[in-house]
């Protein structure tokens, strides 16, 4: 009887605060069903089966603990806006007779309330969503996938783990918050703000500061490995900044407003400003958080998406024919062998090959020290100066492109890729000092260059046997084990045939090679064949994947900054209500109050989203030299995925605005 007097105290205090308890019932469903649908992803064999599938798996593997993490943080941080409300209450129940013990009972009904349904429902939404999920996972990996419902006992009981582990904890510091606070604290509690740091000027100041210097991080980077190494420098600068702005420097910016007199002493812009500055430095802190999230959904969004949705573009640049050949050679002796063979095979499956691109290349890493090229490893000092050279003849050159170039025997021509390089000569160890008499814009695309993330420079030089002797001297001085390996002929055609036609040729290739190799004793040269179409699929899992869990992990942002903005606007709607009804005593209407609410939600609202569009501007540059490392060049392309993502999310963004402004006004003008 006793027990059951704590269940009805436990449900009727969800009952009578469902506005904040329901939402935040629907935060642990989603995040209960989003973890059991990415560990089924991860885990299920028929996901498997697709083509790119383990692929696809692997990446996918990767958000199982992410979400947790992620959910952890997130239920702690709303489960503390219903503390604050329930404090008052349990403060009554104090002072009339209730001791702590009986408090935590209360505490403990509600919160296996809340966790045994929140983990049933999870569970049997991400039952019945698994395979929409497995679906559109087909859909982007272009392969098919069966309509019967699999359930897995496996995603079921790690899931079961992870959240029995979460809300386990967030009991253990409702206890701790019940234990340690007193009846009178209690009470009073739900009018303690959240306590930031203290606004002032010189927090403002190094909030712009260090923004600066996050900004200046991100645009002055040139290289995808700078980009690379400096992303996760300047994220923190901008993440510290935000916070600080936020906290800080939205106080300030109310200051100054409140010295525009013109400004500052209209009704709606009196009461706004006055109240904005209390509350932004009660919730600058949340606010930031909301804009960070923001930031991390578009960047994730707008990144994976460009991927994906340019993974042809990609494999183009990656395989500049539908069939390549990398053979570890010059001599043509070798190499017309390997072509005639080639053109064997082709013959055999009724095909010619097209639009054929080759030429021979020297083809080895060096690293940049100021204007010199030079090759000792043991001196290189930053990885971000590492280049890998392709030494390409200038015959080759004009054949390839159509040029009519000519070189003096000191002259070079200079493509340099994910890199820039703008002096007019170049010194390099072994050959000598050179003058760049053209700075060039473009050169076939070379996979071998997409394949890597290290910058390249594609040297074109007039005397090419110079060249090879030069080299030759280079690489028996410091790794002779190596002499020859750097002597490349790259080869590449395309067919007119279908997918499988180019897998089953490609096949061929490599059948017909190894054949040829065991015919000539051994005196054969290594190469690597590939083709765009065998490596499509597992492409396709790779920036499908990343795809895929982008849009996993932005729908668990978004959710999440939607639940803060939701809460916060409650919670300051109780707070505010009173505020308001004292000034519609005093004589201000309605239609003046709803002014003052629409002004003030709309600035807390669209602050955040502001924000994020300015810090994905500033980042758009060091994005996209990360995303040159994938071998993804079409900055025009990107800039469109971007916008794109940015006007969807907004979007959305004020629908859950105009839903949230509406549930605070009725709130505030409840009185």
């Amino acid at each position: 009887m006793k027990l059951f007097f704590y269940w009805k105290l436990a449900l009727t205090g969800i009952y009578k605060n469902r506005k904040i308890y329901f939402p935040y019932i629907l935060s642990c469903i989603g995040m209960v069903m989003m973890e059991y649908i990415i560990i089924f992803l991860a885990t299920d064999q028929s996901v498997a089966a697709l083509p790119g599938g383990a692929t696809m798996q692997m990446l996918i593997g990767l958000g199982i603990g992410v979400i947790a993490v992620f959910a952890t943080f997130f239920l702690f941080y709303t489960n503390s806006f219903l503390m604050r409300r329930r404090k008052k209450e349990f403060g009554l129940y104090s002072i009339l007779g209730m001791g702590r013990w009986n408090l935590k009972l209360v505490l403990l009904c509600e919160s296996l309330v809340i966790a045994v349904f929140s983990l049933v429902m999870g569970l049997l939404l991400g039952i019945l969503f698994s395979k929409a999920a497995e679906l559109v996972m087909a859909y982007i990996l272009k392969g098919n996938a069966g309509f019967s419902l699999h359930v897995s006992g496996k995603a079921i009981g790690m899931t079961l783990i992870v959240f029995l582990v979460i809300f386990g904890l967030i009991l253990l510091n409702g206890i701790r918050q019940v234990h340690t606070a007193k009846p009178v604290e209690l009470l009073k509690s739900e009018n303690v703000g959240e306590k930031p740091p203290r606004a002032n000027w010189l927090l403002a100041f190094f909030g712009g500061i260090i923004l600066g210097l996050g900004y200046f991080i991100a645009l002055s980077m040139d290289s995808p490995m700078s980009a690379l190494l400096m992303f996760f420098v300047a994220v923190i600068f901008v993440i510290i900044a935000t916070y600080l702005l936020f906290i800080a420097g939205s106080v300030v910016l109310c200051r100054l407003l409140k010295m525009n007199k013109r400004y500052y002493y209209k009704t709606s812009h009196f009461i706004s400003v006055s109240s904005m500055s209390y509350r932004m430095k009660r919730n600058g802190a949340g606010l930031a958080s909301i804009c960070i999230l923001c930031t991390a959904v578009l960047v994730m969004l707008s990144s994976t998406a460009s991927l994906y949705f340019g993974t042809e573009d990609l494999l183009r640049h990656r395989y500049p024919r539908n069939i390549v050949m990398d053979i570890s050679s010059v001599d043509e002796a070798l190499t017309g062998q390997i072509y005639a063979k080639t053109g064997e095979i082709l013959a055999a499956n009724g095909l010619t090959a097209q639009n054929e691109l080759r030429y021979e290349l020297l083809d080895l890493s060096g690293f940049m020290a100021d204007d010199q090229l030079v090759f000792d490893g043991s001196l290189l000092e930053n990885v971000s100066d590492v280049r890998q050279l392709f030494i390409i003849s200038l015959e080759d050159y004009n054949r390839l492109t159509g040029s009519h170039e000519m070189l003096a025997s000191d002259e070079i021509l200079l493509y340099a890729t994910k890199t820039s390089y703008t002096k007019d000569t170049l010194n390099i160890e072994g050959y000598g000092n050179v003058h760049i008499k053209k700075h060039l814009n473009s050169f076939v695309n070379n996979g071998v260059d997409t394949s890597q993330i290290f910058p390249s420079l594609f040297i074109f030089v007039p005397d090419w046997e110079r060249a090879v002797v030069c080299f030759d001297g280079i690489v028996s001085g410091y790794n002779p084990q190596h002499l020859g390996d750097y002597k490349r002929s790259y080869y590449g055609f395309d067919l007119d045939c279908p997918d499988d036609v180019q897998i089953l040729v490609e096949g061929q290739l490599q059948d017909g090679m190894y054949q040829a190799a065991e015919a000539n004793g051994g005196n054969f040269p290594d190469m690597m064949i590939e083709s765009a179409a065998g490596n499509r699929a597992e492409t396709y899992g790779l920036y499908g994947g990343m795809f895929f869990l982008g849009i996993l992990l932005g729908i668990v942002c978004l959710a999440a900054a939607v639940m803060i903005m939701y809460y916060k606007q409650i919670t300051e709607g109780y707070e505010d209500q009173e505020r308001f009804g004292i000034l519609q005593k005093v004589g201000l209407t309605r239609k003046e109050v709803g002014k003052i609410i629409n002004s003030q939600v709309l600035t807390v609202f669209f602050a955040p989203l502001l924000a994020a569009g300015i810090h994905m501007a500033a980042a758009f540059k060091i994005i996209a030299l990360l995303l040159a490392a994938f071998g993804l060049y079409n900055t025009g392309f990107i800039v469109a995925v971007t916008l794109i993502c940015f006007a969807v999310f907004a979007l959305f963004y004020t629908i859950v605005y105009l839903m949230t402004s509406r549930t605070y006004y009725r709130i505030v003008s409840a009185k």
